[in-house]
Parts: C-alpha cells; sequence; structure tokens
C-alpha cells in the first residue's frame, strides 16, 4: 500500500488500521511505531502540514514508548509472579 501524501490521508488510515481495544500490546507498540513512520513521511511531502505531521510523528512515538514501558513492567510482574509460583 502506498503512503499517504497528505495529512488527512494519514488521519484516515490511523482509524482505519487501529487495533481492537483488547489488542495486546505488541498489537498496539507497532500501531504506534508505524504511525510515527507514516506521519514522519508525510511531513515531507504534506509541506503546508509539516510541523502539524512532525506532531503527530513525535505524538506516536510517545504513546510507543509508552506501551513499551507498561510491557516491561508486564514482564516483570510476570517474572516476580513465576518466582512467587515455584517457592
Amino acid at each position: 500500500m502506498a503512503e499517504p501524501q497528505t495529512l488527512w490521508a494519514a488521519h484516515e488510515v490511523v482509524s482505519r488500521r487501529r487495533p481492537a481495544r483488547d489488542a495486546n500490546q505488541a498489537a498496539w507498540l507497532g500501531f504506534h511505531l508505524a504511525n510515527a513512520r507514516m506521519y514522519e513521511y508525510v511531513s515531507d511531502v504534506d509541506r503546508g502540514h509539516h510541523h502539524e505531521a512532525l506532531y503527530w510523528a513525535d505524538y506516536e512515538r510517545r504513546k510507543a514508548d509508552t506501551v513499551s514501558s507498561s510491557r516491561s513492567e508486564e514482564a516483570k510482574r510476570q517474572i516476580r509472579q513465576s518466582r512467587v509460583d515455584r517457592s
């Protein structure tokens, strides 16, 4: 699929490929990282919305960082739980 050429088209892509609410964290992480790359691309081709597209790229990177941090915390919790289960 070709990359969107306008910020508006990028927003439409995001709304179409959004994971289900109950999707796992890996799906959400992939979603946000792909969005960040797409908005970064759009910032170069839709020059009238350059700064706004860069804002959205940064927003999506921050969301990905949040999901990634949450995944790390969940992994730590699971490790702690497995240690308790073995005792």
